[in-house]
């Protein structure tokens, strides 16, 4: 692994405060320019945030498309990689997944509303993934 640049932290803020287009742009500036295998680590993390993005805006199918697609490409780094914990952000971002699979675009409104509601009343099925820091 390269040295991480600053910019890479920028994104992960921006993945965690679910600002999903904008930790697009800012991945997008760094794999574009990153050696391997940087590059396919960053463009995974890259196409889960445009997953989100597309679940944010009903797009069931480029949700479901691009997480899986993300999905693959991180399989690679497990269980960390550039100070991430890789193997929790790939199950917690497999297990939203595979609920918007087996719900279908019919339900996607339905499990967006679910997975932005308080605490309380949450189906614990349904997070969004977070990108942690190993300590």
């Amino acid at each position: 692994m390269e040295e991480i640049p600053a910019e890479f932290w920028q994104a992960v803020e921006q993945f965690n405060q679910r600002q999903f287009y904008a930790c697009h742009d800012t991945l997008e500036a760094i794999w574009m320019e990153a050696p391997q295998p940087d590059k396919r680590f960053y463009q995974g993390i890259l196409q889960v945030a445009v997953g989100l993005y597309h679940f944010g805006n009903l797009n069931w199918r480029g949700a479901v498309i691009s997480m899986g697609e993300g999905l693959g490409r991180l399989q690679h780094y497990l269980p960390d990689y550039a100070e991430i914990d890789v193997e929790s952000f790939v199950d917690e971002t497999s297990q939203l997944l595979k609920v918007l699979q087996a719900e279908g675009a019919d339900k996607v409104a339905d499990l967006l509303q679910q997975i932005t509601q308080t605490d309380e009343t949450r189906d614990r099925r349904l997070l969004f993934p977070v990108l942690k820091r190993l300590a």
